[in-house]
């Protein structure tokens, strides 16, 4: 496929339902077109087609996505959401990947602080509603982040729960009218190793604890052997997703 840039799309300054439409018969084509492709060629097709206008997504887990994109696009902005209820380890491969990484590491932060939010909605709203905690720190700061790019890149993977089973590698994401990039969507657990090992990736420590999924400290555990990835995610809920990817 033959990249594209959003201005010779005609994207920008274009109207918003022309837009929308124009982004998804191009994340439809891409999607077909990029299946199967390198995680490095999917991610230099997005830089390509849409420029400074692109970004990527990290929870810091590890900084593979970051480190892959960087590859291919030196300088890319990674939007990090910066909850206030991150683990010290997450937050101490957010500021590796600063040092040393050629990327312009953003932390996003919630428009209240915990302590605001508490005072508001009243203490642990985590336990209580975690829709509705999820929404506060994560959801609502991800829109406002993403209202400067057409296309964002998140770490995705097929492997790591039923609900993600089908990720595209290239989507559009109609709830924000933007297109969505998983360049390591087909990648198995074992490729991210691999990865890791070939690149010296930083990786959040939890992962040595019997972590397998990582993201804020209230709604995460560890897993048992057998469980999937994600198990350990909100597990007194019925919940698998915190809503940025749904």
């Amino acid at each position: 496929m033959s990249p594209v840039s959003a201005v010779g799309l005609g994207l920008l300054g274009a109207p918003a339902r022309d837009r929308s439409e124009e982004l998804r018969r191009l994340a439809e084509g891409a999607a077909r077109d990029l299946e199967g492709a390198p995680a490095e060629e999917i991610a230099r097709w997005a830089a390509e087609t849409f420029g400074d206008r692109f970004c990527v997504t990290s929870s810091m887990a590890d900084a593979v996505l970051a480190h892959v994109v960087s590859r291919v696009a030196p300088g890319v902005d990674v939007v990090f959401l910066d909850t206030g209820l991150h683990f010290p380890e997450t937050l101490k491969v957010r500021d590796i990947v600063a040092a040393t990484l050629p990327v312009n590491v953003r932390s996003i932060r919630p428009r209240l602080t915990v302590g605001q939010q508490d005072g508001e909605y009243g203490p642990r709203l985590f336990n209580r509603s975690p829709d509705e905690c999820c929404f506060l720190r994560k959801v609502e700061p991800l829109e406002r982040a993403l209202a400067d790019y057409d296309a964002w890149a998140a770490g995705l993977r097929r492997d790591e729960s039923p609900t993600r089973a089908n990720t595209p590698v290239v989507a559009f994401d109609a709830k924000r009218g933007k297109i969505k990039v998983n360049p390591i969507a087909a990648w198995s657990q074992a490729d991210v190793d691999a990865y890791i090992s070939r690149w010296n990736v930083p990786v959040n420590e939890l992962f040595k604890k019997g972590y397998t999924s990582i993201g804020c400290w209230p709604c995460t555990g560890r897993t048992k052997a057998g469980e999937d990835a994600r198990a350990g995610r909100w597990a007194m809920f019925e919940k698998t997703e915190c809503g940025l990817h749904t």
